[in-house]
Parts: structure tokens; C-alpha cells; sequence
């Protein structure tokens, strides 16, 4: 439902406190009018751009959650968790507590309850608003990421991902590598594994803290932590003895040769790191809203770096760098270049595609 819907079926009481809130010129005591006056206030350009530019970063980010949830609903414990998300940087109960800022969104016109028995503690977010505050907010981010300088050279991964996933298999049903005590191959066999993929990466170092991005992440680098955690999670493997080993289903895959497509690893990747970063489906969106041409990582990061919470010891920065933009990267939605500036990136015509969430499209 859109706006002129929602304000239809909301009561005076509600239309009131909207109109006051934006100062609109109209009789009060008129639900015709006090629609009308709304709709014009809310509907122009300058409302969304003013709205964005003069937001508390914390209000931004609730409306961000809001925006990018697959729910059409949400309850009123929902709109507190999401609150209480958005305000990961504030003092608890500054500014009157997460139900205070709830009840500010239901009486600036962006959350309405429902007009049934059903749904009347159930709210929503008007379709037209998310529109424009997604477009808006596109146009707010590209204004604060300059265009970055064109690389000499450019590394693109392209489906070497989902190559490497196979090539991961054969290495394991050729060698049934022997498992430590913590259920993770020995350095050798990691080593051998390496050799065996198109993409390799330099193995862990003792000590540091490695936990919330995925079973796998413990253990093994990142890439190679996402497809040993996914052919464990499609079950193509198995822990047997101390060995790991094809299931039969592994065997059947490699027998037929079918790569996976690009789209399902995505979609894992997303579940594996959303305990660690929920709100990621919006940050890969906006990074492909920003990174249509050459920018500047950097950029990226001062510009999108408001949105991220921070996961234990992974600032803002290394979550966007090294979580996102590489993975990003290892999943074929970027290109990394190097100029005498520092690394620029720019999104593949897939990633554009993949990037943007079914809810949106």
C-alpha cells in the first residue's frame, strides 16, 4: 500500500500529530484536508532530500532495516529489535528510549498500523515512501563517493568461486585428508588445497580471534572457509574417522561436473555472515549503488562505515574491507584495481544484478 492509502485508513488522531509534525498549512479538524496537506508535504522531492541530509545516523539506519526486510509487517516488538539495532552508537534511552523512537516514525508519516482486527497491532511502511527514500538515498551516497581513477590492470574472479568448489571436492575425494582434533584439515592438506584451486590464499597464523563468519572461518582463510563450509552445508562432505570424505551426493556432483551457480554461493554467504552483520544484504545494495564506476575504497568506507556495527574487534573498516568488498570480490560481484591512490573497485554487470534484494525488485 502506498502513502494516500495508509493516511485513507489512519485515524484523525494520527493525521493530526503528521500534520503537526511537518508544520502543514490545513484545517485541523478536516480528514480531507489534513490527507491532502500530508501528501504534498511528503510527496516532494525537497522532503526526502532534507529528511536524508538532516537524519540522525541511528534513524537512517532504522529506516534502512525497514526498507531492506523481506517482511511486508512488522510488530511492534519487531520496530523495537530494529530500533535497538539502528542505535548500536547512542547511550541507551537517550533520546526517551526505542519505543520513543517508534512512536517519532508513526507520527512522521513512514509507520501506519493496520485498518483490520487482524493487523491493527501489526504496522507498516508505505511502498511509495521506500521507493523514494531508496532513490534518494542512492543519489545522497553517489554524492558523497567521487569517481576513482581508472587501474592500469584489474583483477576480476569472475565463477572461478564456484570453479574452485569442485576442484575443493576432487583435492578431497583424491586425497581424503586427515582432520585435526578441532575437525579442520591439517596445514599440509590446506596447503595442498591451495595448489589444487585457481585462487589461493595465505593460510592462518597462530593466535587472533576467528569466530561469527561461519563453522569454517576458525580454521581456514576466508574464501576457502566459505566452500568448505558449503559443501558441508550441501552435504557433499563428511567428517568420517578423522578424515574428511565425499558423501555420495559429492561423488554424483563431481561425476556430472555441474558447477554451482554464482547465485546460490551468494545467497550462503549472506546466512553465514548475518550473525556477525545483519544488515549485509544492504550494505552489498548500496555498495553496488555507489560503485557502478571506478571508486575509491576508501570512499566507500567513510561514506558507508555509519551503517556497519562494529563485530568484536572488526571495526567498521575491516568489515567493509576485508568481510564485504574481498568477499564481494571472491564472489565475482566486484573488480579490484590498484591505482597510485590506493585500491578502486567497481561492481561486475553481475553483482549489479545479484545485488539487488528480491523485496526491491
Amino acid at each position: 500500500m502506498n502513502l494516500a492509502d495508509m493516511l485513507n485508513f489512519a485515524d484523525i488522531s494520527q493525521l493530526t500529530a503528521i500534520a503537526g509534525r511537518y508544520q502543514c498549512d490545513c484545517k485541523r479538524n478536516s480528514k480531507h484536508d489534513l490527507i491532502q496537506s500530508i501528501l504534498i508535504t511528503l510527496g516532494s522531492r525537497q522532503f526526502m532530500e532534507s529528511h536524508i541530509r538532516e537524519c540522525a545516523p541511528e534513524d537512517l539506519r532504522f529506516l534502512n532495516t525497514l526498507l531492506f526486510d523481506e517482511r511486508s509487517q512488522f510488530s511492534l516488538e519487531d520496530l523495537l529489535a530494529a530500533a535497538r539495532q539502528a542505535s548500536f552508537d547512542t547511550i541507551p534511552g537517550k533520546s526517551g528510549g526505542y519505543r520513543e523512537m517508534v512512536a517519532r516514525f508513526k507520527n512522521s508519516g513512514w509507520l501506519f498500523s493496520g485498518a483490520s482486527q487482524q493487523s491493527r497491532y501489526l504496522f507498516r511502511v508505505p511502498q511509495d515512501l521506500k521507493t523514494r527514500f531508496r532513490e534518494r538515498m542512492g543519489d545522497y551516497l553517489r554524492e558523497q563517493i567521487p569517481p576513482g581513477g581508472e587501474p592500469a590492470i584489474y583483477r576480476s574472479e569472475g565463477e572461478m568461486l564456484a570453479g574452485d568448489l569442485l576442484l575443493f571436492l576432487r583435492y578431497i575425494q583424491d586425497n581424503e585428508p586427515e582432520l585435526n582434533q578441532e575437525g579442520a584439515l591439517h596445514k599440509r592438506y590446506q596447503q595442498g588445497v591451495m595448489n589444487a584451486i585457481q585462487i589461493p590464499e595465505p593460510l592462518l597464523g597462530k593466535g587472533g580471534w576467528r569466530f561469527g563468519y561461519g563453522r569454517a572461518c576458525e580454521h581456514y582463510p576466508p574464501r576457502l572457509a566459505l566452500i568448505v563450509d558449503y559443501a558441508r552445508h550441501r552435504r557433499w562432505t563428511t567428517e568420517a574417522g578423522y578424515r574428511l570424505k565425499l558423501t555420495l551426493a559429492g561423488e554424483t556432483l563431481l561425476e556430472e561436473g555441474k558447477s554451482e551457480k554464482l547465485i546460490q554461493l551468494y545467497s550462503f554467504w549472506l546466512k553465514l555472515y548475518k550473525g556477525a552483520i545483519p544488515n549485509l544484504p544492504s550494505l552489498v545494495y548500496w555498495i553496488s549503488v555507489s560503485a557502478g564506476k571506478w571508486v575509491a575504497v576508501t570512499s566507500l568506507v567513510e561514506s558507508l562505515g555509519w551503517l556497519v556495527k562494529p563485530f568484536y574487534y572488526d571495526d567498521a573498516a575491516s568489515i567493509l574491507e576485508q568481510r564485504i568488498i574481498r568477499m564481494m570480490l571472491h564472489l565475482g560481484m566486484l573488480r579490484l584495481g590498484e591505482t597510485p591512490e590506493g585500491p578502486v573497485v567497481m561492481m561486475t554487470p553481475w553483482g549489479l544484478e545479484a545485488a539487488v534484494p528480491k523485496q526491491l525488485q
